[in-house]
């Protein structure tokens, strides 16, 4: 997967404050919880080379959760947290709209198909179910349906 920002990131991307949404995709994927203070404490170069990792094969995958854990204990003399790692995750699925992703869209007024949600790239559909989660900030839902031609 290519290097891959969306417009509700740009206020973030050139300076990588906040963990973009196609690193937080491949943290899900090799099941590593990192926190922000954990990206915060990596150098410019360390997260952009976390952008740029590839990790979609299972030995790529296995060299990613091998490098966040390696840095991690690196820079701060703590394991990072693990996270269990869904064998049949809902932003792989294309023919059903997550409830929590309809919810949220339903508030707004706006009515997800089947067909819009496998419309989508795999990032976009995870990007929608990170920000329709309960006790997530969810400021850039709407502007993420915008930038994905669903309004």
């Amino acid at each position: 997967m290519a290097a891959e920002f969306f417009q509700f990131e740009a206020d973030f991307v050139d300076s990588l404050r906040c963990i973009p949404m196609q690193v937080r995709y491949k943290l899900d994927t090799s099941g590593i919880k990192l926190k922000l203070s954990d990206w915060n404490h990596m150098t410019q170069l360390e997260r952009q080379h976390l952008v740029e990792l590839p990790c979609t094969t299972e030995s790529e995958i296995r060299a990613y959760r091998s490098y966040i854990q390696e840095l991690i204990l690196k820079r701060n003399g703590t394991p990072v947290a693990e996270l269990p790692i869904e064998s049949h995750p809902a932003w792989l699925d294309t023919n059903t709209v997550p409830t929590n992703v309809n919810e949220k869209a339903q508030e707004i007024g706006v009515n997800i198909t089947v067909a819009d949600w496998s419309n989508l790239n795999t990032l976009q559909r995870f990007a929608l179910i990170k920000l329709s989660r309960s006790g997530h900030e969810n400021q850039n839902f709407l502007p993420a349906l915008r930038e994905f031609n669903l309004l």
